[in-house]
């Protein structure tokens, strides 16, 4: 069990995995000032360590995340509460590596859309879910406005949102809202397994991929189709196109680097 003088938030790094763990575990892992401010800047130092190659959230005790800490007494501003939350929703939605939301227990208002954020989302049978903010006066946030209807329509949206109704993980799943659904005995190895399958992959694919996906769900198919050109130009010039086909070749499995591939060309080098 956590202490006053424990870290709100737990790093840890295994074979280009970081886990990043909420550490208020007395509070469900209610995020609050000093936690949004240290998950901002986890967040960041993962996207700029190029070791890590996926990222799991997680959080302590038997639970995901309760949302935000409205219990904690916050004097300042309220522009400027609100910009710690929008610093962690765009360090997540633009970290340049997988991302992964390992939920147990409850996500629920802003810890919900902490989950929704990463790129996948794995969750228990007994994992449960809600959109509360309307049972606490208050509209959407982290992102839920722009994440829940693009994931389950501007109808179930509105309803998850303005009902603020507590779902379960099948009803999640069938949602789309949750990516699996897993036995709890079985979460930590099911989620260590795909954190070390995307850690695996190209890292420089992978983070172009994320960011079409993400860019171009409102964009024209012109525009999607220019953006996928682009970024193919720059996998060629990476190492791993060419170790993909040679491990193809030998009927193997490649390895991965994300090095820049290219070189001066003879004539040159002979200058």
């Amino acid at each position: 069990m956590s202490t006053t003088d424990d870290p709100v938030l737990l790093s840890e790094d295994s074979g280009g995995v970081r886990t990043l763990t909420l550490n208020r575990p007395r509070r469900k892992n209610a995020i609050n000032p000093e936690l949004w401010i240290a998950l901002r800047d986890a967040l960041n130092e993962a996207g700029r360590d190029r070791a890590v190659r996926a990222v799991v959230i997680a959080g302590a005790g038997g639970s995901f995340c309760s949302g935000a800490d409205i219990s904690v007494p916050d004097d300042v501003h309220p522009k400027y509460k609100l910009q710690r939350l929008t610093d962690v929703a765009l360090a997540l939605h633009e970290l340049p590596i997988p991302t992964v939301a390992k939920v147990n227990g409850v996500a629920v208002g802003a810890g919900w859309n902490l989950a929704l954020g990463c790129d996948l989302v794995v969750a228990t049978p007994e994992s449960t879910f809600s959109q509360i903010f309307s049972k606490r006066g208050l509209s959407i946030d982290l992102g839920g406005s722009w994440l829940l209807p693009k994931l389950v329509g501007l109808q179930q949206a509105k309803r998850l949102a303005l009902l603020a109704e507590t779902i379960d993980a099948a009803e999640a799943f069938a949602l789309n809202l949750v990516t699996w659904v897993v036995s709890g005995a079985e979460i930590d190895g099911f989620v260590d397994d795909l954190a070390g399958r995307l850690a695996a992959g190209p890292p420089f694919a992978l983070a172009q991929t994320k960011a079409l996906l993400n860019e171009n769900a409102d964009r024209t198919m012109r525009d999607a189709l220019a953006n996928e050109a682009r970024a193919q130009i720059g996998n060629f010039a990476t190492t791993d196109a060419a170790a993909a086909y040679a491990a193809f070749a030998e009927k193997r499995e490649p390895t991965f680097t994300g090095r820049w591939a290219l070189s001066k060309s003879d004539d040159e080098r002979s200058e």
